[in-house]
């Protein structure tokens, strides 16, 4: 098995080349056996790029990716390894959120290098997001759109900054999206079936659990059962909102007594959105522009492993 680090150098407040040098030095200092190749990005869909021309040079070799950043890292890495024979993927926690790993463990059990080698594999699912122009995108954790997707744009200005950044650049974006982004018109189908019409406030689509740094939109989403578990929110006021964002948070929302009148829970192997203008969705946190799309949920698309 080929261990390949596909390093993210901006991931994080200050980057995390040298960490991961150190730590792969070390274990291949301890282990003659371990196999290894580091490559650093240079610009975004680098990693993609890369990742897919080294698998069509590699194409018999067993391999493992390690997406070493944040969880537009592991986009990247999953992006360019889809369809291809022999890989495998992992990741390596550096980025400010890294919310799809919280679905198996913390940032402390992604960064131990050891117990990722030795690791376990899942078979898990991939959404596969085609827009009105052809072009797929790929997402492994949470798709939103609405209210989300407008928090995700102001998120990605703030993510860098101190104190409103990092862990907590989701919630200034929350913050910042009340001034504008409250109603979304869609027409959302599932499985060929009407599921909604008319203004919402956001919906999130997830194999994962997990987003924005603190957010459990989905605590029942299983990511290798074949279904995107589904939750839409109805509009609301600013007021409603801010009683619920605590119960959004710890995942206890679809219990919450104020919030059963605005959900609209659902499951699908594939999902249809339109609308009569653009607008925005966000792919494992990469924005898309455009009137309508599809999403199809891909059953066991590829092997995440996480740490044993």
């Amino acid at each position: 098995m080929k261990h390949v680090f596909v390093v993210n150098p901006h991931a994080g407040y200050h980057g995390c080349t040298t960490a991961i040098d150190k730590m792969v030095a070390a274990y291949a200092d301890t282990h003659s056996e371990f196999q290894y190749h580091i490559y650093r990005t240079q610009c975004p869909g680098d990693a993609t790029r890369w990742v897919r021309q080294y698998c069509t040079e590699h194409s018999q070799e067993a391999k493992r990716f390690y997406a070493c950043g944040g969880d537009g890292t592991i986009n990247e890495v999953l992006t360019g390894l889809m369809h291809q024979p022999n890989c495998q993927l992992s990741c390596m926690a550096f980025g400010s959120g890294n919310d799809f790993i919280k679905y198996y463990g913390t940032h402390a059990d992604f960064n131990d290098l050891e117990r990722l080698v030795e690791g376990t594999p899942h078979l898990v699912d991939v959404m596969c997001v085609t827009d009105s122009r052809s072009a797929i995108r790929y997402s492994i954790n949470v798709c939103n759109f609405g209210f989300d997707a407008e928090v995700v744009r102001h998120m990605e200005r703030v993510r860098r900054y101190p104190i409103i950044g990092g862990s907590n650049a989701y919630t200034t974006g929350i913050v910042l999206g009340l001034f504008g982004g409250m109603r979304t018109p869609i027409n959302m189908q599932v499985d060929g079936k009407p599921f909604y019409e008319g203004d919402m406030l956001l919906c999130a689509m997830s194999n994962g659990r997990n987003y924005g740094g603190n957010y459990c939109c989905a605590p029942h989403a299983q990511n290798d059962d074949g279904l995107i578990e589904i939750g839409l929110f109805r509009p609301m006021s600013v007021l409603t909102l801010a009683r619920l964002i605590g119960s959004y948070t710890d995942g206890s929302h679809l219990q919450h007594p104020a919030a059963k009148k605005y959900i609209l829970q659902g499951q699908a192997k594939q999902i249809d959105l339109s609308s009569t203008k653009p607008f925005w969705i966000s792919v494992d946190g990469e924005l898309i522009h455009d009137s309508q799309f599809h999403i199809q949920n891909l059953h066991h698309a590829v092997t995440f492993v996480s740490p044993a």
